[in-house]
C-alpha cells in the first residue's frame, strides 16, 4: 500500500530502499526486457568519426570502452547510488580495489593518513604498508578514541579511514564526530562500510565523505562473484576517482555488475533475516559454558552500544566470539560444526566461521593482534539464512566438542 503521506512518483530518489533495489537504475533496449541486460562487450561503436571525438571530449553521453563505462555496471552503480543516498558511485572489481581506488586516486607523496587500527588485514595492509612506499605517511590509532583523531592532526594530514563495525572486533568509530574534526581540518574520511551494508548505517548520512564496499560481501550475497564499490561526491568524482579508474583500470566486470544487480534485489531481506537470527545466536553464545565473551552489536554489553545504537538500525549479521582453550579449543569448534562452513567470506547466504588469527588477520603479527583484542580463542561468525534452530543445535554440539565433551 502506499505511503499516503508521500505520493509516489516516477522519481527513484523518492522510492523507499526496498523498492529502489528491484527498480533503480534500470536501462532498457529496445527489446524491452524485464531483467538487466548483461551487455557482455569490450567496446562500442560510433556512428560517425564526429561522434567518437565527441564521446572522448566528454560532449556527446554514452559509452566508450568497458573500462571506463558500461551500460550494466553503470545499472548497478545507479542502484547502489540510490540505497547509500550518494552523489555518484563507481564499481570496481574487488573490494580492496575500492579502498586503494578511494584512497590512493587523492593521496600523493608527502600526504599524511590517520586510520583506526582496528581493520581487515589487507586493508591494514595498503595504509601501513603500501601507502608509506609512495611517500605517505600513516598514523595508527584507537578509532574509538575520538581524542585519539585529533592528536594525530599534522599540517598534512589528508586522509582518515576506518571500518565501523571493525573486522574482525567489531570496534566502532564514531562517524559523526571522527567527520567533523576532519571537516575542520580539511581531511577527507573515507568510511568502510562492509559490516554493516547501507541497510544498517549509512556513513554519508553522518558526514563522511567516500564509502567503499566490499561487493563480494553482503551485496552478491551468495558468494558467487567478487566486486566493490566507492560512494561519493560529483567533486570528488571528478577531481579524483574518475581518471584514477579509467586509467589504472580496476573496473568491475558487466557479469559480476548483473550478478550484483540481482544480489542487491533481495538485500533487505537477507539482512533482516540474518540478522534477527545473529541477535538470537549471540544470545544464546553469551550463555553458553566454554564460551568467554560474545562482541555483537545489537547486544546491551556491546562496549560501544549507545553509538551502535546512535548511527546503526540493527546489529547485523555479524558476531565475534572467544572460547576458553585458545587457539587448539576454536579449531576445535570449527572441526566439529556440521553446517556452518568454514571460511575467510563473510556476507553470504551460507554460515560462515573462520579464526581471524590464523587467516584474516594473520599476517599483522601477533603483537598487533594482541593490541587489538584479537585473542587466539576469537572466531568471527557470519550468519546466514539457515533455519535458526539449526544454527543453534550445531553451534551447541560444536562448543561442547570444543571444551572436550
Amino acid at each position: 500500500m502506499a505511503n499516503k503521506k508521500t505520493p509516489i512518483t516516477a522519481d527513484p530518489e523518492s522510492w523507499s530502499p526496498e523498492t529502489q533495489l528491484v527498480h533503480g537504475g534500470v536501462l532498457r533496449s529496445q527489446f524491452g526486457e524485464t531483467s538487466e541486460a548483461l551487455f557482455l562487450t569490450q567496446g562500442f561503436v560510433y556512428a560517425s568519426a564526429e561522434q567518437a571525438e565527441a564521446r572522448f571530449k566528454n560532449e556527446d553521453p554514452g559509452f566508450q570502452y568497458s573500462r571506463f563505462g558500461n551500460p550494466t555496471v553503470a545499472m548497478f552503480e545507479e542502484r547502489i547510488r540510490l540505497l547509500e543516498g550518494a552523489e555518484v558511485a563507481r564499481a570496481t572489481a574487488t573490494g580492496m580495489a575500492a579502498v586503494t581506488a578511494g584512497l590512493l586516486s587523492f593521496l600523493k607523496a608527502g600526504d599524511h593518513v590517520v586510520a583506526a587500527r582496528a581493520m581487515f588485514g589487507s586493508c591494514r595492509y595498503i595504509v601501513e604498508t603500501l601507502c608509506p612506499r609512495f611517500g605517505i605517511a600513516a598514523t595508527l590509532i584507537d578509532g574509538r578514541d575520538i581524542e585519539a583523531w585529533k592528536a594525530a592532526l599534522r599540517p598534512n594530514t589528508k586522509a582518515f579511514f576506518f571500518e565501523t563495525p571493525a573486522n574482525p572486533t567489531l570496534d566502532l568509530v564514531d562517524i559523526q564526530a571522527v567527520s567533523t574534526i576532519a571537516r575542520k581540518a580539511g581531511v577527507t574520511t573515507v568510511v568502510d562500510n562492509v559490516f554493516a551494508t547501507p541497510m544498517l548505517q549509512r556513513p554519508l548520512a553522518h558526514g563522511a565523505d567516500v564509502v567503499v564496499y566490499s561487493a563480494t560481501k553482503h551485496i552478491d550475497g551468495q558468494g558467487r562473484c567478487l566486486g566493490g564499490a566507492v560512494l561519493c561526491s560529483n567533486k570528488f568524482l571528478t577531481d579524483h576517482l574518475q581518471d584514477f579508474i579509467r586509467q589504472t583500470g580496476p573496473s568491475l566486470s558487466p557479469f559480476n555488475a548483473w550478478v550484483m544487480l540481482k544480489g542487491l534485489e533481495t538485500l533487505p531481506l537477507r539482512v533482516k533475516a540474518q540478522s534477527s537470527s545473529a541477535a538470537v545466536i549471540a544470545d544464546q553464545l553469551a550463555g553458553t559454558k566454554g564460551v568467554s565473551r560474545v562482541i555483537y552489536c545489537g547486544r546491551d554489553d556491546h562496549p560501544q552500544a549507545a553509538l551502535a545504537k546512535k548511527q546503526m538500525t540493527g546489529g547485523g549479521q555479524m558476531i565475534a566470539f572467544e572460547v576458553e582453550g585458545g587457539k587448539e579449543a576454536a579449531f576445535r569448534l570449527q572441526n566439529a560444526l556440521k553446517i556452518i562452513k568454514i571460511s575467510n567470506n563473510l556476507g553470504d547466504a551460507k554460515s560462515i566461521i573462520t579464526h581471524p588469527p590464523t587467516t584474516t588477520h594473520y599476517r599483522i603479527g601477533p603483537e598487533a593482534r594482541a593490541e587489538l583484542g584479537i585473542t587466539d580463542g576469537m572466531l568471527r561468525l557470519s550468519v546466514g539464512l539457515e533455519n535458526e534452530q539449526d544454527l543453534l543445535a550445531d553451534l551447541d554440539q560444536a562448543v561442547k566438542a570444543a571444551r572436550g565433551g
